[in-house]
């Protein structure tokens, strides 16, 4: 044997993991766009000062908002963070978030950062579609979440919750985040799937959403089809919604009536047509109820959790919400009520009633400012766009993943007086802290062009919740120390992470139970 042909196996380890080195660097060094009014670029991450390159990376997978928040101080409202072959750049407070919001779907566009839900919702469907199909879908989306319709809605969600609350008995604990989970989809299912399906496949319905929601995990966002036991289930569980809901569809074309009154977002969708003249198909339409019951499940059930702990914890803020219940549902026992008129408490709510919940609202939205569901809000740059902030003249370049970060966003000082306090009467006249300093200040349900359609149904949902649990029981937080839970950063949509047990007890006189809070 010719030993000369034989490698020294160190110098041969040496070249393989310097080989390694080199291609990490490559990939992963910081990289510049090369435009000379390019935002800064984020290099190193004084938390992993001993990795330059890659820092920042690390930085922001442990926690965005944090990273994003101290990049903020450190380099202002626009900086570029680069990741892999990728670069997140970044936008921070009213001005800077203003281009974000406002761009349209040629400058800044959705299904590039979304595509990973193609396998949930199904071809075809939302970031799927081709534009014309998207905006068709989009428009009857609208059209089942209008004014009109989320009329009709408030009789099925007071009606679900009274029959909810029947199990919570005189008194006792629940894990409100739980609880408030099984609820919206409860509600949800009821004004968005119809009668028929709320009450006869329900639970297959929340099963299989169940596992569809399981199947949406941070290894989805990159490998959306990787073989794992979430994403196998999540995709029988899809195949079997179509299924289910084809055979829903089929039934109600042949007997109308059973849609019931025909106000469910499903009897929309069954009549889709597209630009084209194609009729949209039973797979479409499941794609669409899915699509809705993800956009809406877990930032309503969220929202209504940190709105009760945040409401429970502060006594005087209970009292004045008590105090708002009764004034629009004048109970007999506390004497007359308007027009002279003695009205019962029982007196069914409806849109008008919930309107008049002003307090209720501002803490929805308060509880939004201080803990929203979705941390980042992501667009890819189709091409070069002007940004201006604080002066100074930026070009995000064509390729870039752009993010607003509602979390960090709503929370500067700048806009919002002691941000990381509950204090619903911020929107309040005549503060009006959420408007004082523009109109992308707020962005409890994003802003512009894509802000949330739902969000009129959302505040319905959370507040005709609310407005029964809190006339019906009295509410303080279980804890021991009495504190609320943390913000769960590391979750896909985010909530709360700890104790959300509250104690309860039925009010045994409803209409003094403002005088019963003091």
């Amino acid at each position: 044997m010719d030993h000369s042909l034989l490698l020294d196996p160190l110098p041969l380890t040496a070249l393989i993991l310097s080989s390694l080195a080199l291609l990490l660097w490559a990939l992963l060094r910081p990289r510049s766009s090369g435009l000379k009014d390019e935002p800064p670029l984020v290099r190193s991450s004084p938390a992993f000062p001993f990795v330059p390159f890659i820092g920042p990376a690390i930085e922001f997978g442990k926690s965005p908002v944090l990273m994003a928040k101290r990049c903020y101080e450190d380099y202002g409202p626009v900086f570029t963070v680069p990741i892999a072959n990728q670069r997140l750049t970044f936008l921070i407070g009213p001005e800077a978030q203003e281009p974000f919001c406002r761009a349209t779907d040629e400058v800044l566009s959705q299904p590039e950062v979304y595509g990973f839900m193609k396998p949930v919702f199904g071809p075809n469907v939302v970031y799927d579609a081709s534009r014309k199909d998207r905006m068709v879908q989009f428009q009857s989306m609208a059209h089942g979440l209008r004014t009109s319709r989320l009329r009709g809605y408030v009789s099925k969600i007071e009606t679900e919750t009274r029959a909810f609350l029947k199990d919570w008995g005189e008194e006792g604990t629940v894990d409100l985040l739980e609880s408030l989970s099984d609820l919206t989809i409860l509600t949800a299912s009821r004004c968005l799937h119809g009668d028929d399906v709320r009450e006869n496949l329900y639970r297959e319905v929340s099963k299989l959403y169940h596992d569809l929601d399981q199947g949406v995990t941070p290894l989805s966002v990159f490998l959306p089809n990787a073989p794992t036991r979430a994403h196998a289930n999540r995709d029988r569980a899809r195949i079997k919604m179509v299924e289910l809901f084809s055979g829903v569809i089929k039934e109600r074309r042949e007997d109308p009536s059973r849609g019931g009154d025909g106000t469910d977002i499903l009897s929309i969708f069954m009549d889709v047509k597209y630009k084209d003249g194609r009729d949209i198909t039973n797979e479409e339409v499941t794609g669409l109820l899915i699509a809705l019951l993800f956009a809406g499940q877990h930032t309503s059930c969220i929202t209504s959790t940190w709105t009760s702990l945040f409401i429970a914890k502060d006594r005087n803020i209970m009292r004045r919400v008590i105090e708002e219940q009764n004034s629009i549902f004048r109970d007999g026992d506390e004497g007359e009520g308007e027009n002279g008129k003695q009205v019962n408490d029982d007196e069914p709510m409806d849109m008008d009633k919930v309107n008049k919940m002003e307090l209720l609202h501002n803490c929805m939205r308060e509880a939004l400012r201080l803990c929203p569901p979705l941390i980042l809000l992501m667009r890819k740059a189709m091409k070069d766009m002007p940004v201006e902030a604080n002066g100074t003249k930026y070009t995000i370049p064509k390729g870039d993943t752009v993010m607003i970060s509602p979390s960090v966003g709503m929370r500067l000082p700048s806009v919002f007086k002691d941000p990381d306090t509950f204090d619903p009467d911020r929107y309040s006249d005549p503060r009006n802290e959420h408007k004082a300093s523009g109109p992308y200040a707020y962005l409890g349900f994003g802003g512009g062009m894509h802000s949330c359609m739902g969000q009129n149904f959302a505040f319905l949902q959370v507040k005709a919740i609310l407005s029964v649990i809190f006339r019906e029981y009295e509410v303080e937080l279980a804890a021991e120390d009495g504190e609320m839970p943390n913000i769960d950063y590391e979750a896909m949509v985010v909530g709360p992470k700890g104790d959300c047990r509250v104690r309860y007890k039925r009010r045994k006189f409803k209409g003094k139970a403002a005088k019963k809070e003091e």
